[in-house]
């Protein structure tokens, strides 16, 4: 479909219809993350069950590994053929690998098949979520009105977080439904196939999107010759993008990949607890997140971005610390909150930052690269990297050092990266 001008009820309909296919592709992509432990024992049976866990969740980061790849082979179908046409394919993609991991038997009935074809799974998601985040931040930039890129942008975000919300909804409705015992067995199935089920109505309304005038009004549209030969020419942008995004990524799988096993595994609450936490932290990110997308908008990215890796570095340890030495529902829900609106302050301004700084011939490749290699290598693997500081270290609160890592990473690359940031500003109206 091309694009005409758009009107403001056609832009709440775009923000509306990009936001709804992220939100199943991240619900898709983060219940492996909420259900390790049972997907452990189904697939990774050991006689430790730490090692079946930690097994659950390489796979879990594994499916990181293809975003890169996906980053470039479908960030540069998007550049070159569109953002509407390469919405469509990312979704797609993702009901294909979620799928293949809900109808998939145990180990037990099909031996080393099931683990692997589980990956399978894992990776086929991975690819398509490699350009998703990209492909959506790129179209709501672009149908943007004046000045209000940054509360446009963050409603992506926003709508990963009703993800987490749906996503801990569901739990907590299974585990008040189903028999003890049931939801390791069989019943972490159910949420992968009710994502399964969402695919086909979403995948209506994403093909009655509109092309960006933005793009339609490009000229140029480089092969993928060319894009690869612009992005080696741009590689010290990219990679400034990734150690950008390394905040946001690490903050985002902390809070809601981790924190259902956290609670339980870790500090001894119920599922269902943990499950409320995990529905606080994002309906709080929820309201947060455009909050401060708007905030950016007023004050300038980079402010906000320097304030927020700052605070991730101060708090990210003491909070933990201080949850551990008396764990308790308030306490890790008050934690989670406070590290929740580091996150929304950070990713509000990083996500539309982010295209920004991208050159027009390839935002979305751009873009999607640099946040993929920041998840392949920091964020997706935070659940697993916390797991084994915590069995290394035996403090409990060792997670809360990599956050502040994060934070340290992210500062240096928020300093480094002013000029381009000056430029960023003035190429913003070009958009």
């Amino acid at each position: 479909m091309r694009a005409e001008q758009p009107t403001g009820r056609s832009r709440l309909k775009s923000v509306l219809t990009v936001s709804s296919g992220n939100f199943l592709e991240m619900y898709d992509f983060m219940v492996f993350g909420y259900y390790a432990k049972a997907i452990g024992k189904a697939f990774f049976p050991t006689t430790d069950p730490a090692a079946s866990l930690l097994l659950a969740f390489m796979t879990f980061g594994a499916g990181f590994l293809m975003r890169p790849v996906g980053a470039i082979v479908l960030g540069s179908y998007i550049d070159r053929h569109g953002r509407r046409k390469g919405l469509l394919l990312t979704l797609a993609l993702m009901g294909l690998g979620t799928l293949t991991i809900a109808a998939m038997p145990t180990y037990a009935t099909l031996g080393i098949a099931a683990p692997l074809l589980v990956l399978a799974g894992r990776l086929v998601q991975g690819l398509s979520a490699g350009v998703e985040v990209g492909g959506a931040s790129v179209y709501l930039s672009e149908v943007a009105t004046e000045g209000n890129r940054g509360f446009y942008v963050a409603w992506q975000s926003a709508s990963q977080q009703l993800a987490v919300i749906f996503a801990a909804l569901v739990g907590l409705l299974l585990n008040s439904w189903l028999p003890a015992g049931a939801m390791d067995a069989w019943g972490w199935r159910i949420p992968f196939l009710v994502g399964s089920l969402l695919l086909p109505f979403l995948l209506i309304m994403r093909r009655a999107l509109a092309e960006t005038h933005a793009f339609e009004q490009r000229t140029s549209r480089p092969s993928p010759a060319a894009l690869l030969q612009s992005m080696v020419s741009h590689l010290r942008l990219v990679l400034l993008g990734m150690a950008m995004a390394v905040t946001t990524t690490v903050f985002f799988y902390m809070l809601t990949a981790y924190t259902p096993t956290y609670g339980t595994s870790v500090l001894g609450l119920t599922p269902a607890q943990s499950m409320l936490v995990t529905l606080v932290v994002g309906l709080t990110n929820f309201v947060l997140l455009p909050t401060m997308g708007a905030l950016s908008d007023r004050i300038g990215r980079q402010p906000q971005l320097l304030v927020c890796a700052v605070l991730a570095i101060l708090i990210g340890y003491p909070a933990l610390q201080w949850m551990v030495a008396a764990p308790s529902l308030g306490r890790l829900i008050a934690v989670d909150v406070v590290l929740a609106v580091i996150y929304a302050g950070y990713n509000g301004a990083l996500v539309v930052h982010l295209t920004e700084i991208m050159p027009a011939h390839l935002r979305t490749t751009g873009f999607a690269l640099a946040y993929s290699l920041a998840t392949a290598i920091f964020g997706g693997f935070t659940p697993a990297l916390a797991t084994f500081l915590i069995d290394a270290t035996g403090d409990k609160a060792a997670p809360g050092i990599w956050l502040m890592c994060a934070g340290l990473i992210s500062l240096l690359a928020v300093l480094l990266s002013r000029s381009d940031s000056r430029r960023a500003a003035l190429a913003a109206s070009t958009l």
